[in-house]
């Protein structure tokens, strides 16, 4: 079974005005899922995000979950992405075929 992947965003911390604008968003707190059968791997981190001048602001009211996940994609890069997910798989994959095992003592 392949491992699904899902991003969610858990808080965003916010300024409450910054250069003409309300509410902010400067840092995403996100968390990456993956799921095989029922073997679950994650990672939680935060990203630093920056108004660009270049792009229409979005009201904070406006968000939506997707708009961020897109965001914090774009600030890592497709590597760090990449390699986020690669984390989880290995989670997956270490509970699915642990590199350690403790059998019990053969005298018990």
């Amino acid at each position: 079974m392949a491992t699904e992947y899902t991003w969610s965003i858990s808080q965003l911390d916010c300024y409450p005005e910054h250069e003409g604008h309300t509410d902010v968003v400067f840092t995403a707190h996100w968390r990456l899922t993956g799921i095989d059968g029922e073997y679950t791997g994650s990672v939680y981190g935060t990203v630093g995000l920056t108004l660009d001048p270049d792009v229409p602001f979005t009201p904070f009211a406006d968000l939506t979950e997707t708009v961020v996940i897109g965001w914090v994609k774009d600030v890592m890069g497709e590597e760090a992405v990449a390699a986020h997910e690669a984390n989880v798989a290995a989670q997956i994959e270490a509970l699915i075929n642990p590199p350690v095992v403790r059998p019990a003592l053969p005298w018990g």
